[in-house]
């Protein structure tokens, strides 16, 4: 998956600096000008990350984070602030708002992809292309295989999707409405048992390779992929 990047950017030649760079990192920028081009790209699709300057026209970059965080469905959207203002008090600003990093001014394109993968890996792992293994269970976004030792695992592109996802936060669980925001994305409007078709769907797929008991249905909660599995617990 690439992860989507909206680049919230007053000044032109910055943002077109920040686009070629996150574009040769692989991952596809989407542009704003002030926090209200960012709303309207946000009301489309949640980006995976937003990258969100400091001193905005309009409303500033500090105001539009704190919206967005006030917001139930934007809270989660990672945020890394940019900005030329030094002083310690504004990156605690920045940070005590809900950003999830802050750079400032002038910063290498080196070090922005490495805050840009820090923070997705901590906060959105299925937007990074990085192979995850779990229980001998290959997963390669790259090549798009999923393997087990010398065995492929047919999926169709939701149950993709969902194992992807459910790989890359392990021993989380998840209820129906959760997964359809963040596989079929929230702007999707599905029934939440769509959800248990392709659970059946995948765990079909997984019982090819033994690997049907890592995805747990969690009675009351929703579902689960964990390293380990007790053949034990509910499957249905």
């Amino acid at each position: 998956m690439t992860a989507r990047i909206i680049i919230v950017e007053d000044e032109p030649a910055i943002q077109q600096m920040i686009a070629l760079t996150i574009i040769q990192a692989g991952y596809k920028p989407v542009y704003a000008h002030d926090a209200e081009e960012a709303m309207i790209q946000i009301n489309e699709a949640l980006p995976d990350l937003i990258l969100l300057d400091w001193m905005l026209p309009k409303m500033s970059g500090i105001e539009f984070a704190r919206m967005l965080r006030r917001n139930s469905r934007t809270q989660r959207i990672p945020i890394i602030m940019l900005t030329a203002r030094t002083d310690e008090n504004d990156k605690v600003s920045g940070l005590e708002i809900g950003a999830d990093d802050y750079m400032t001014k002038p910063f290498s394109p080196r070090e922005l992809i490495a805050r840009i993968k820090a923070v997705l890996r901590r906060r959105a792992p299925e937007a990074l292309d990085e192979m995850v293994t779990i229980d001998g269970l290959v997963f390669d976004p790259v090549n798009h295989r999923v393997t087990t030792g010398n065995n492929e695992v047919t999926l169709g592109p939701t149950e993709y999707r969902l194992l992807h996802f459910l790989m890359t936060h392990a021993d989380r669980v998840y209820s129906r409405a959760q997964l359809l925001d963040r596989v079929w994305g929230d702007h999707v409007f599905v029934e939440e048992r769509t959800v248990d078709v392709h659970i059946r769907r995948l765990r079909k797929a997984l019982e090819a390779v033994d690997k049907e008991a890592l995805i747990q249905t969690v009675r009351g909660a929703g579902y689960r992929f964990s390293a380990h599995a007790d053949p034990t617990l509910d499957m249905s």
